[in-house]
This record gives C-alpha cells, structure tokens and sequence, in this order.
C-alpha cells in the first residue's frame, strides 16, 4: 500500500498546485494531510478550497486551530522580538482574509488520525499528528532523545508515527521490544509543501510504502520515500511582498 502524506502548506497555493500535479503521477492509495493549511502567504482560502475539493482527510496544525478560533495566537516558537513582530502580522493578516466558510473548516478539523492495519498476525498502528501526540505545537526535532520519543509512541500506542511543524524531514526506526523480540516502531517527519527550512526550497512530502507482508519485527516493513519537487517559488514570494507581510518570508521561500 502507498499512501501520501503533506503538511505544513501555510497558504502556498503555486507549491499545492505542484504537489497535486507529482502525486497524482504517483497513483497512492490513499492521502492525508497533516495541517497548517494557512499562514505566511497569501492565498488560505484557495488552499482550503483545494483540499476540501479531493475531500483529503485533514487534522488541524497549530497555525489551522489559531485561525479557526480567531486567535491573535498560532502557537509558534519565535525565537527573536523580529520574528514574533513578523509572526502577528501573518496571523492578523491570515485573520483579515480568511473568510468564514474556510474559518469554520479549521475549527472542525480533528486533532489526530489513527489507521490501524492488521498485517499477518500483527496489528500495525499509524498514528498521524502535527507535532506530537501530546501537543499541537510539539517540536519533534531529528535530534530528540530516543528514550524520549520512544515513550510518546509507546504512550500514543503507536508503530508509525507521521507528524510535521518542524518542516525539516527525517525517518527514525526505534525498537522498543523486550525479552529479546523485536518491535519497530518508525517515527517519520514529512517535511513542508510550502515552507521548507532543510536548505532545500522545493516542495517535500513523503510517499509511506507499507509492505502487505511486514510485521512490527521487521525494519523493512515500511519503506519511507522522501519526494522533492519544483514549483513557482518566485510566484509565491512575489505575492508575499506584493501584500502586507513581511518581506523576509518572500526570502524565506527562496532559501529555505
């Protein structure tokens, strides 16, 4: 089985618009979408609109649960006083635009999905979030501790685990069997459509290739395929300067 799997779109329509193009030629079973629909660019309402046309089962991003709610917050780690300044233009920007049909959309979307395969005798659980199970706005970072993160998957009973936020991608395997049997478990960041911040300012998402065969003591039962593709990037960061947001995420978009 393949499924697609986005996130982290934040208002990029030309990068959806591509994204849609790549992973129809790739003919997946299914496809999910793991939030942050809206944000730092121009167009939330034809994203929305997009996704909400192919009926793609979405849950909220931390940025979808602020804008659905009308809040001045998105739950964003700013690091400096620049970027929080640049960050409440975004959300009050998004708040001004947005319209009421796609603003109650956002409020509706559910926290998490949970897929649950049976595979030979094992049962085999995805969980999909958009930070973490325990936080919308949880940073999942590459580098967390594996003690760590095995105990929010354990906790979250889950054997694959796809979330965003970060916009940098990644594919941990962890095992978390005793008594000297194995149990997999993958934790998978998939990445940005319209925002990525790994040095690479293409689109990302991830095709999850699940092995019809597998079981949770095999590390090759489930296949990550990190995919990159093209877009209009000067399109989108045009739009960005031609509006009332911050210049510096017209740069953002063509650096990464």
């Amino acid at each position: 089985m393949k499924i697609a799997l986005f996130s982290d779109i934040h208002a990029n329509l030309p990068a959806l618009e591509a994204f849609f193009k790549d992973v129809d030629s790739r003919n997946p079973d299914a496809i999910y979408c793991l939030g942050d629909l809206v944000g730092y660019n121009v167009w939330p309402n034809e994203v929305i609109d997009e996704i909400r046309s192919r009926r793609i089962p979405t849950i909220a991003g931390n940025y979808d649960f602020g804008i659905g709610r009308m809040s001045n917050e998105c739950g964003c780690a700013y690091k400096t006083e620049q970027e929080k300044a640049n960050g409440s233009v975004s959300i009050s920007f998004t708040n001004e635009i947005i319209k009421n049909e796609q603003r109650a959309y956002l409020r509706t979307l559910p926290a998490h999905i949970k897929v649950e395969f049976q595979l030979n005798n094992d049962k085999l659980n995805l969980l999909l979030v958009h930070g973490s199970p325990r936080k919308i706005n949880e940073y999942l970072f590459e580098d967390r501790d594996e003690k760590s993160l095995l105990r929010i998957m354990q906790d979250a009973d889950a054997d694959i685990m796809c979330f965003g936020h970060t916009h940098k991608p990644y594919h941990r395997i962890l095992n978390s069997g005793t008594d000297g049997k194995d149990h997999f478990r993958h934790a998978v960041n998939i990445g940005s459509v319209g925002k990525p911040k790994d040095g690479d300012p293409r689109g990302g998402y991830v095709m999850l290739h699940i092995n019809e065969e597998g079981s949770i003591e095999k590390t090759d039962s489930i296949k990550v395929e990190f995919i990159r593709f093209n877009y209009d990037i000067e399109k989108a960061a045009k739009a960005v300067e031609e509006s009332p947001l911050p210049n510096e995420y017209a740069d953002m978009l063509r650096s990464a």
